[in-house]
């Protein structure tokens, strides 16, 4: 858990564990209700899962989150691995609620993860964005990432394209 300086002081982030299932399963379950066009996952499918489903990600997955006052009010998950232009992990599934946007949850969360990245090899961070989050894509620019290469058909949602971006750690 910390307290990143420059953000809302309130704002507390904390890396989640399996035992944490039911808070990543409350605020990914937001995430698609609220914003379910920016991820490619699904709603219904989602809501769906047990708890060993819930639990399962944790093998694959880091879950960061923000929270204030005892409220979680964004996510993000971390994924180890050797990506597309030398990624050393991906970032996905990044929401914010709507009421906190804007307001440093989303560059604290980085901030932990770089805080955490020589340590745990996620110097090299990437992700990829529909081509059409200009919000998003705006908000990650902001934070150092940059376009890499063309954008993608999405495998996940027919149809969709989209642009990953990269960002290295100092």
């Amino acid at each position: 858990m910390s307290k990143i300086q420059g953000v809302n002081a309130a704002l507390v982030v904390s890396e989640l564990s399996s035992d944490d299932w039911q808070r990543l399963r409350e605020l990914r379950l937001a995430s698609l209700k609220y914003d379910g066009n920016a991820f490619g996952g699904n709603l219904e499918a989602e809501s769906e899962f047990t708890e060993s489903e819930w639990r399962q990600k944790f093998a694959k997955l880091e879950f960061i989150v923000a929270s204030i006052d005892g409220s979680d009010i964004a996510i993000m998950s971390v994924e180890k691995m050797n990506g597309d232009f030398g990624a050393r992990c991906w970032i996905g599934g990044c929401w914010v609620e709507n009421s906190h946007r804007n307001q440093g949850a989303l560059r604290a969360m980085f901030a932990y993860v770089d805080k955490h990245a020589e340590s745990r090899d996620w110097q090299i961070q990437g992700l990829g964005v529909w081509i059409d989050n200009f919000a998003a894509i705006s908000a990650y620019k902001k934070l150092g990432f940059v376009e890499m290469g063309e954008p993608q058909m999405s495998t996940r949602k027919p149809g969709l394209r989209y642009q990953r971006m990269i960002r290295k750690t100092s």
